[in-house]
């Protein structure tokens, strides 16, 4: 069990480091999205790989911080009935969930995903849309997201386990920390806080 929980720490470290970073995609597409409708405004143009691409940076933003979202207990659960009943109850309740629901649909979507964007990216497809973006690199994100979703869930499956043998503390219990939007803004202040300084030294 103890290698076991070293597993499920080395998939929540990892969860994490993506969480950090991907929160960052959609800001990306926000900027984009911006540029694009002044771009659509002031001259009357625009181009289908500006749409494509906010979608493709949406697309991995949601699939990619899936197994984040898992970690941090953040996926909708409709607990009216679970919340009555006692933590171990509840716990075995996510154990069913994970083994019987998580992860056959995790394995059935990488099962069709993985082939699904070999062949494309092999053949190279393209976007049907005039001026589009090649399609791989979007079909990529779906093994990806799931593979870390799944890896997610079988954490979270050896730490309810480990719970039910007293080894650890409840690991459903809300850990206070600073989220991936909070160390977005952060980071967003520290570069307006570092681009502010040469300005101000120069001007002295």
């Amino acid at each position: 069990m103890q290698a076991l929980l070293k597993f499920s720490r080395g998939v929540d470290w990892l969860n994490t480091q993506v969480g950090k970073y991907v929160i960052w995609l959609i800001l990306a597409s926000t900027v984009i999205s911006g540029v694009n409708a002044v771009v659509r405004k002031v001259f009357n143009t625009s181009s289908n790989a500006f749409l494509e691409v906010q979608w493709y940076l949406f697309a991995a933003s949601f699939l990619l911080a899936a197994g984040y979202t898992l970690l941090q207990g953040e996926h909708v659960k409709v607990d009216v009935i679970a919340s009555r009943l006692s933590k171990r109850k509840q716990i075995w309740i996510d154990i069913f969930g994970f083994a019987c629901f998580l992860t056959p649909m995790s394995a059935a979507v990488l099962w069709m995903g993985i082939p699904f964007f070999w062949q494309a990216f092999q053949t190279g497809e393209m976007s049907s849309n005039a001026g589009g973006l090649i399609r791989w690199p979007v079909y990529l994100m779906m093994p990806l997201g799931f593979g870390l979703l799944l890896l997610q869930g079988w954490s979270e499956l050896i730490k309810r386990i480990a719970f039910l043998q007293g080894l650890i503390d409840d690991p459903t219990a809300k850990k206070v920390e600073k989220t991936a939007e909070e160390d977005l803004a952060e980071a967003i202040r520290n570069l307006a806080q570092a681009s502010k300084g040469p300005s101000k030294k120069n001007n002295a």
